[in-house]
């Protein structure tokens, strides 16, 4: 196979943009590390899942398959147990005569076709299929996560246990749900089911009665269960010693982190702990760096958007600012931005508050307040590291802003983001914080506003139609003859008719012409206009317009998150 695995590399060398050097690299580390091709080419992001599936596919000549749309066969079970389907992260698709065909992301992974074959007696034929797929396949066809979550709470208040101590309380650990207390079960089965069901946080919040159960998934919360009042310190107890915070102190806030591998796929977690007046309450964010190499198409960038963004992050120097309210999606964009230009000839350096995503590769540092080191202070120390790319998580006052400003002007590329409604309100927010109108035009190279909105669910979405009256309200923004559609509501979207989110984006260009109406005290107004009228600019509105056009999102999603001017 190891000619296969050449073949591979031989194809990725020729796609324009992918270092040799870096490829190499790669190729050492995954052989050191004992780990497969595929997973590691995705994690250091060289090209996008989609692309990557197309190349095997084209080069390994086997079929692709959409696991979300195929029933599978319950037979399959006693020939390919979970134990071992997990351990490889196959999917059996079926079995005719002596051929078992499986799905599975990495088809190099020639240990796992040996063992199947060697336990099936059968001859294996494989198809591709993406990470997330494979995962959720494998989820709905063997998982009961649900179930067991159910099964302990309702027999933990049986359990007599303490918690003396935690053999697995490094920084990571895994949801191997065998046969540890009732309590870790409890808080591995939690955090699985969350994985599973794509949440982006987990809310405990206690209550008179016991501890309540939040997920957010596209971002809205939504109930999952309630731990038993008796079980609510020590699931705290639990998630502390696993983020290695102070678990004799009640009464005041804390923040910590860990990492945790769930099957094959490696999470961090960011925690945050509140005191409350029916105990402490904890929120977990799902940090899945697998989001970071998916490219700006599949965050929702159109083809306008993803052009103006790629060569703006070429530039040698300037700042490219992501604007937006909190939870629209920035620091996924940012990060994405980031890791595309994640290389070895390069020095990037990031000042966060906090630290969201580890990569490899990065130099990151986390504001600390209570040392004296802020956005400015770490500013300021970075650019003496003589950076290549600098990304300031926040600019959030003058002396951070000014710093920034200056870098981009020197030899340094600056990312940031900054908490305005719309692109044009960005540019002239930094002149209003008191710097200098010539220095802000200077330095900015792209401004983009975005948000998030829900994507109709693709298993129960159907045609409908919108009554007059909400047509009236973007008349002249819709072709004759549209469609328009809707989730009705399935297991798959857990009944909400949204499956996943994806961006609107409003993309400023800061050329000359806009840069003359900065100097001259133009307002946000005007330099909208000039924008909309010569570069072709899209208001967020008109974005989400147009993604309802095409059948992604609703007319209530584009009303949710965007405001017609």
């Amino acid at each position: 196979m190891e000619f296969t695995r050449d073949k591979i590399l031989k194809a990725l060398r020729k796609i324009p943009g992918i270092n040799p050097v870096d490829l190499d690299a790669l190729v050492y580390a995954q052989r050191k590390a004992g780990t497969g091709l595929v997973r590691s080419i995705l994690k250091q992001g060289v090209i996008s899942e989609h692309d990557l599936i197309a190349l095997l596919v084209r080069e390994l000549k086997v079929p692709s398959v959409d696991l979300s749309k195929y029933h599978f066969d319950e037979r399959l079970k006693s020939m390919v147990p979970a134990k071992i389907a997990r351990r490889h992260q196959v999917v059996p698709i079926s079995c005719v005569g002596d051929t078992l065909t499986v799905a599975m992301a990495d088809p190099l992974n020639v240990f796992a076709m040996d063992d199947l074959s060697n336990i099936t007696g059968k001859r294996v034929d494989v198809m591709v299929a993406t990470v997330s797929q494979v995962q959720q396949a494998l989820d709905n066809f063997y998982d009961t996560a649900a179930q067991s979550i159910a099964d302990v709470t309702h027999n933990i208040e049986a359990a007599n246990f303490e918690v003396v101590s935690d053999a697995g309380s490094s920084s990571e650990t895994d949801t191997d749900t065998g046969q540890e207390p009732p309590i870790i079960r409890m808080v591995n089965l939690v955090i699985k089911e969350a994985i599973r069901q794509r949440a982006s946080d987990i809310h405990l919040e206690p209550t008179p009665e016991g501890m309540r159960v939040r997920y957010r998934i596209d971002g809205t919360l939504q109930d999952t269960l309630v731990i038993p009042k008796d079980s609510q310190t020590a699931v705290t107890v639990r998630i502390k010693i696993m983020s290695r915070m102070d678990i004799t102190t009640t009464q005041t806030p804390q923040d910590g982190r860990f990492k945790m591998r769930v099957s094959s796929q490696e999470v961090d977690f960011r925690v945050s702990l509140l005191p409350t007046t029916f105990g402490q309450k904890v929120v977990m964010r799902v940090l899945d760096k697998a989001s970071l190499s998916i490219g700006l198409e599949k965050l929702g960038f159109s083809g306008r958007s993803i052009k103006i963004m790629e060569e703006a992050i070429y530039k040698p120097f300037g700042m490219i600012l992501i604007t937006g309210p909190t939870g629209s999606g920035k620091s996924t964009t940012l990060y994405s931005m980031i890791n595309k230009l994640n290389t070895a000839d390069r020095n990037i350096i990031t000042i966060e508050d906090p630290v969201e995503y580890l990569i490899e590769g990065l130099t990151q540092i986390e504001v600390k307040h209570d040392i004296g080191l802020d956005f400015a202070t770490g500013l300021k120390a970075i650019l003496r590291q003589s950076p290549d790319i600098v990304m300031v998580g926040e600019i959030r006052d003058t002396e951070t802003a000014d710093i920034a400003i200056k870098a981009s002007l020197t030899g340094q590329l600056v990312f940031s983001t900054l908490h305005t409604n719309d692109a044009c309100q960005a540019v002239t927010r930094l002149v209003d914080m008191g710097l200098e109108p010539f220095l802000v035009a200077s330095s900015l190279v792209v401004v983009c506003a975005q948000r998030l909105c829900r994507r109709i669910c693709p298993h129960c979405k159907e045609p409908v139609k919108l009554p007059a009256k909400a047509l009236a309200t973007i008349q002249g923004k819709v072709k004759p003859g549209t469609v328009f559609y809707e989730g009705k509501g399935c297991d798959q979207c857990r009944h909400t008719g949204y499956l996943g989110r994806l961006g609107m984006t409003e993309i400023l260009q800061v050329d000359d012409a806009v840069r003359d109406m900065l100097i001259r005290g133009k307002s946000s107004d005007d330099i909208a206009r000039y924008a909309r009228e010569n570069q072709g600019m899209q208001l967020l509105f008109d974005d989400a317009v147009d993604k309802m056009n095409e059948g992604q999102t609703t007319l209530a999603e584009v009303y949710r998150v965007a405001t017609q001017e």
